[in-house]
């Protein structure tokens, strides 16, 4: 089954990210050049972006729990595995994000679909899919198990040079990354938020040279949110 993208609703704001998102190749979303295996786990993600009279146009992320398996503690897009009875990825991605941060469906307009892209840590193919949050609903963290904390991320605070790092991994080269609304966004969300700030015309001139180790990196981030806390 086809699944519905109304790529022609897209507001004004949003139609450059999707004029650049149209004919993009996965290695322009993404460090690691492995394909997917043909049997690798599908899954899906939601990069919804929504608009606040208070800041502008902004992207939903969720602060994933500490006991998880995979991805214990990072920030990332709503999403997650493909259930037998989804339609396909858009419906794999409404529905994970309404299950971790309550949002509601219907009020998001799927317009687009990415490249399918590999994650070596998990075994998963994702597809990114690109929507517009027409209508914002109020969102939590509906299950702390696995959801530490929901938060819409002002693009204007994505694209502030101060913001932004490369951060070291263990296993491979260095990556992009953003010390924001005291998380730290690296690794899988790090490196497709770089590119969607660059797709979309966003992205500001910053230092790449700056390279944080991963737990220098994690340390900024709880300092950032120390801060805010206590502001």
């Amino acid at each position: 089954m086809t699944e519905p993208l109304h790529p022609d609703l897209a507001p004004s704001w949003l139609q450059p990210l999707l004029r650049g998102v149209r004919d993009v190749d996965a290695t322009a979303l993404t460090r690691h050049r492995i394909a997917p295996k043909p049997d690798a786990r599908r899954a899906a993600v939601l990069m919804t972006f929504g608009e606040d009279p208070s800041h502008g146009p902004d992207v939903l992320l969720v602060e994933r729990a500490d006991t998880l398996r995979n991805h214990a503690g990072q920030a990332a897009f709503p999403g997650g595995s493909a259930d037998p009875g989804d339609s396909g990825p858009v419906a794999t991605a409404l529905r994970e994000a309404e299950e971790e941060t309550g949002l509601d469906p219907s009020g998001v307009v799927p317009l687009a679909l990415l490249p399918e892209l590999f994650i070596p840590p998990s075994g998963f193919a994702v597809t990114p899919v690109l929507a517009h949050w027409a209508r914002p609903t109020a969102v939590h963290a509906v299950d702390p198990g696995e959801t530490a904390g929901v938060v819409r991320v002002p693009v204007s605070l994505l694209a502030d040079p101060s913001r932004r790092v490369m951060v070291g991994h263990p296993s491979g080269m260095p990556g992009p990354a953003f010390v924001v609304a005291g998380l730290l966004v690296w690794g899988f969300t790090g490196g497709l938020l770089s590119a969607l700030l660059d797709l979309g015309g966003w992205a500001r001139p910053w230092d790449t040279s700056r390279v944080l180790g991963l737990e220098d990196a994690w340390s900024a981030a709880r300092a950032a949110r120390q801060e805010v806390a206590g502001s």
